[in-house]
């Protein structure tokens, strides 16, 4: 019987050595920043600091955003995005997240904020699921955190901001095929009463970053430059309104 029982022991963890070497080889297989993304932004500006892409203002407000990726994206894909919020004054950080999932990395906006203490108003963002664990993390840090940022994104259902005034922008795209205007409509109930919402015409959801083609999008009719510079714009335009 002990040893009936020792090689069902062995052969589930076989199984879990093997789901999990399957999982980490498929979450491996990211997306990365285009040729488009590097003329834009050089190598040289994007500054490292451990698991964090940091971009800084020259003058800076004293304001900062945790920028989650989506999943399975490199951070670098948003470096134009952040390159421009950082140029309005603003510090940008992007966060390395373990196994390029954010859901399963929610606290780097904690670490971050530790890492910056000069930084005094911070905001978490993020796009995709990288949306939904800013959120998440605003939810229970709301103290903290002074607003919200999704780029076609939302909450989850357990995070309900209905009943709060905590500032959120959600930026979404008219031909986003994932995050899609259906979806943002559906969870619209979720937002917070000082949430406002901005439609991007003509984009998508890869062009949140700059990474090329995702699986399930639809083609956007306007180059990615054009609803990054959108998206840096309402941005900008809304941080200066808090």
């Amino acid at each position: 019987m002990k040893k009936v029982i020792k090689r069902v022991l062995l052969t589930l963890a076989a199984l879990l050595v093997l789901a999990f070497s399957g999982f980490y080889i498929w979450s491996e297989q990211t997306y990365k920043p285009t040729d488009e993304l590097y003329t834009l932004v050089p190598k040289q500006d994007m500054e490292q600091n451990g698991d964090f892409l940091v971009f800084q203002p020259k003058e800076a407000k004293n304001i900062g955003i945790v920028l989650y990726p989506g999943a399975k994206v490199e951070p670098a894909a948003y470096s134009y995005y952040a390159k421009g919020l950082a140029a309005a004054g603003y510090t940008v950080i992007i966060p390395r997240v373990a196994f390029h999932f954010a859901l399963l990395d929610v606290n780097k906006a904690k670490e971050a904020i530790a890492a910056y203490p000069s930084v005094k108003t911070w905001y978490t963002a993020g796009h995709s699921l990288g949306g939904v664990a800013a959120a998440s993390y605003a939810y229970g840090h709301q103290k903290e955190i002074a607003g919200v940022i999704f780029l076609g994104s939302y909450p989850a259902a357990s995070n309900d901001f209905s009943k709060t005034d905590v500032p959120m922008l959600s930026l979404y795209a008219e031909y986003d095929g994932l995050s899609t205007i259906s979806k943002i409509d559906d969870t619209k109930h979720l937002l917070s009463k000082k949430a406002e919402l901005y439609e991007i015409q003509g984009g998508n959801h890869a062009q949140f970053g700059i990474y090329g083609k995702q699986k399930g999008d639809h083609d956007a009719k306007i180059p990615a430059k054009q609803q990054q510079d959108e998206m840096i714009a309402a941005t900008a335009n809304w941080l200066a309104a808090q």
